[in-house]
């Protein structure tokens, strides 16, 4: 196993990491000044745009995209070469993955596209996305059922005529109040009788269309993000029945082909986030003395330093083993690596965070820091994209499998 980034990779995360320090931390209280003098949370803050023109310049745009397309600005890169920039780009999640482009769920939903979409998708979505120039969402999670079993989806796509007719309710469509949010994949049944994985399809549907109604925005922590996670009430929202992608009961297939790589640029996110917090936390443990003593010299806080690094070293390398088996052997021969790692990397960060707010006391919990912020993200991690339980769940019975293959032998 070589976890070795290429030089080409090399190279981009040096790029990439003179952005961060001369443009993206700097913009960082600039945004928050921006966010607050506009006093409406989903607010689209001109210091982004600024961001986005300086970060293609720079030729670091649309990084996540795995095929070289010159006219996408993208570089082509594979997941194992692209999993250190997403994590350079988790040390300030609320504006460095949207400077380069990079940003969920729009990476996803711009793979699905190109993958499963139509040329009028591709035209109309598509080219936009890719540009920077519009948002948009995924509407998969309902509040009236558990929807970590995708099966128990309600939200009906009934046939009718040249149309197809949507009734349901969602919530979580993270991104659906951007301020450039245009569109929506939904997922929703097409056929209640067929097999329980071939009940599901996936429709684009533009968020404009007659029916479809933002309820409100979810506060996640008390936090209101700006992108917003909505509560879309859909009511007799008739859509074409070339809205569909790939073909009807294919969602389960997408959803598939959608979340591998969606998952390994969160938890490498996550890392960054982590990275971040460690710094954090020995910076203020350095200038801060209690009882005669820098903070820093407690065994206590040196135990919490040494362990957030160990911690980090071993998710960091989890990490990128899974994007390494994605590259070499493909999504479904890592399925175990990428499900350890949406359970460990969260958790790792979770308690990095956790640890440095312990260390700045008070000012920990307020917005004078960022991890406040970065703790209520990662807890919402441990939710997204399937919880923690269900990415056990496979593992265990892929491990169960294993030992009873073995045991036939």
């Amino acid at each position: 196993m070589d976890f070795a980034p290429s030089p080409r990779a090399q190279e981009y995360q040096k790029l990439l990491l003179a952005f961060m320090d001369e443009h993206v931390y700097p913009a960082e209280p600039v945004y928050a000044r921006q966010m607050a003098e506009s006093g409406n949370p989903n607010f689209h803050p001109p210091v982004l745009e600024e961001l986005k023109a300086q970060a293609r310049s720079r030729g670091l745009w649309n990084l996540f995209h795995p095929h070289e397309r010159p006219d996408w600005g993208a570089p082509g890169l594979s997941n194992l070469d692209y999993a250190p920039l997403a994590e350079i780009m988790g040390r300030s999640p609320l504006i460095a993955p949207e400077a380069t482009n990079c940003n969920a769920p729009d990476t996803g939903n711009m793979e699905v596209l190109e993958l499963f979409g139509t040329d009028e998708h591709k035209e109309l979505w598509l080219q936009p996305l890719l540009a920077g120039e519009i948002a948009s969402a995924f509407a998969m999670t309902e509040p009236d059922v558990a929807s970590s079993d995708a099966t128990n989806i309600e939200l009906l796509m009934l046939p009718d005529g040249d149309d197809y007719v949507l009734n349901g309710r969602k919530w979580f469509a993270s991104n659906a109040l951007h301020a450039h949010c245009r569109v929506l994949i939904v997922m929703g049944k097409t056929d209640p009788e067929a097999a329980p994985h071939r009940q599901q399809s996936m429709m684009v549907v533009p968020l404009d269309t007659p029916g479809v109604t933002v309820v409100r925005a979810l506060p996640v922590f008390g936090y209101l993000d700006r992108e917003g996670h909505a509560e879309i009430l859909f009511e007799d929202v008739r859509v074409p029945r070339s809205a569909l992608l790939a073909g009807e009961g294919d969602g389960f297939m997408i959803s598939q082909a959608r979340l591998g790589p969606g998952r390994i640029h969160h938890c490498m996110r996550s890392i960054g986030a982590a990275e971040r917090a460690l710094d954090l936390m020995i910076a203020r443990a350095r200038e801060r003395v209690t009882f005669g003593s820098p903070v820093a010299e407690r065994s206590n806080i040196q135990d919490w330093i040494a362990e957030a690094r160990i911690d980090i070293e071993m998710t960091r390398l989890l990490t990128l083993k899974a994007a390494w088996l994605m590259d070499t052997v493909g999504n479904r021969e890592a399925r175990t690596e990428i499900a350890a790692i949406k359970v460990a990397a969260p958790a790792v960060a979770l308690r990095v965070i956790d640890r440095a707010i312990q260390v700045h006391g008070g000012a920990g919990v307020t917005e004078d820091f960022p991890l406040a912020g970065f703790y209520a993200h990662q807890r919402t991690l441990r939710l997204a994209d399937g919880p923690d339980e269900v990415h056990k769940r496979t593992i265990a019975r892929m491990e169960l499998r294993r030992v009873e293959s073995a045991g036939r032998r």
